[in-house]
């Protein structure tokens, strides 16, 4: 069986003796995160990772995710893992403070998110995806909604997805027919239907923040009129002075995606049927703020191949020195 162990003597090697991440941290003005910090993250990191996550890579692909009644549920041990992940506080590890994130520097990020993908990287899909969404709103985002999605997806208690494809187009998103209409309460009434969607429908949190692309009636043809929208799995409601999941908004999975692998990974057909949406930024603009999703997915995308380079490097070589193989030239024996 596969097997994995986090290389943190190469990332102390690389942050301290090829970076200096000390003297890069200090010049920065971040004091608090000094390399026995950073050390101590990235073991505590490994710990999990090791573990938690990697013993559940090959049973939950084995398993996959199930689709029923438009529920999609991830497969044995995925919730429970994903619940110790964001109480150690690693979905939000790079995320601002003032939203309830660690605040530590975007590299520590790339770190963790290269050994969660080397355990299991279909785990990895879901607080990856939150990461994208929370710097989209982030940067593009009302302070209204800031304060009231950042917080949850910097805990992790809620996730996010970023939903683009649709059946009729793929890369030339010019061409999607996802609409919205705008409501006198200033929102809007959002209707199509997206396809591979990463993380659109699970059981690990209590909502999911869909990042929506969709054109308005009065849209400029092609790109150009392209709006992005946050559409929440449930409605946000205030109760007892918190923010939690209220009605269900009309977003729903039409199906999941089966895969040759990541299949512990749901990939979803979304539909939306006038679902209740808010406009990001100006409209017309959606391009530019979903890219800042996109371009942190194509970075993601990077280090997880890198991941997985050093999780098969880990295994070949231990099967390259176990294997037996050849003839001795003296007759039959073992040679190790």
């Amino acid at each position: 069986m596969p097997t994995y162990t986090a290389p943190i003597d190469n990332f102390r090697f690389v942050l301290n003796d090829v970076l200096a991440v000390g003297e890069t941290m200090e010049k920065l003005g971040l004091t608090e995160a000094t390399p026995d910090v950073l050390e101590t993250v990235i073991e505590e990191a490994g710990k999990l990772c090791t573990n938690v996550l990697q013993p559940l890579n090959l049973s939950g692909d084995t398993e996959g995710c199930t689709f029923e009644n438009g529920v999609v549920r991830t497969p044995k041990g995925f919730k429970e893992a994903y619940d110790q992940f964001r109480e150690g506080g690693w979905v939000g590890l790079t995320a601002d403070p003032a939203y309830g994130g660690q605040g530590l520097p975007h590299f520590m990020g790339s770190v963790l998110d290269e050994m969660v993908s080397a355990a299991n990287i279909a785990f990895g899909m879901y607080p990856g995806l939150s990461a994208g969404a929370y710097r989209a709103i982030a940067l593009h985002g009302s302070d209204e909604q800031k304060n009231l999605y950042l917080p949850k997806l910097a805990d992790g208690i809620w996730s996010g997805t970023m939903c683009l494809t649709e059946p009729q187009c793929g890369t030339d998103l010019g061409l999607i027919r996802t609409r919205a209409i705008p409501q006198e309460d200033g929102t809007y009434r959002i209707t199509g239907t997206k396809i591979f969607i990463s993380a659109g429908e699970h059981d690990l949190t209590q909502n999911i923040v869909h990042l929506v692309l969709a054109k308005l009636l009065d849209a400029p043809a092609g790109t150009r009129g392209i709006s992005l929208f946050i559409v929440p799995k449930f409605l946000p409601k205030e109760e007892n002075g918190e923010i939690v999941p209220g009605p269900r908004n009309g977003i729903f999975c039409g199906s999941i995606e089966h895969k040759m692998g990541i299949r512990a990974s749901s990939t979803c057909v979304m539909n939306l049927d006038e679902a209740s949406g808010w406009l990001v930024g100006e409209p017309n603009r959606g391009m530019r703020a979903m890219f800042t999703m996109m371009n942190a997915a194509r970075l993601a995308v990077a280090i997880q191949g890198l991941g997985l380079a050093e999780v098969a490097y880990q295994n070949a070589l231990a099967y390259a020195k176990d294997r037996l193989q050849g003839r001795s030239l003296t007759g039959s024996r073992a040679v190790r």
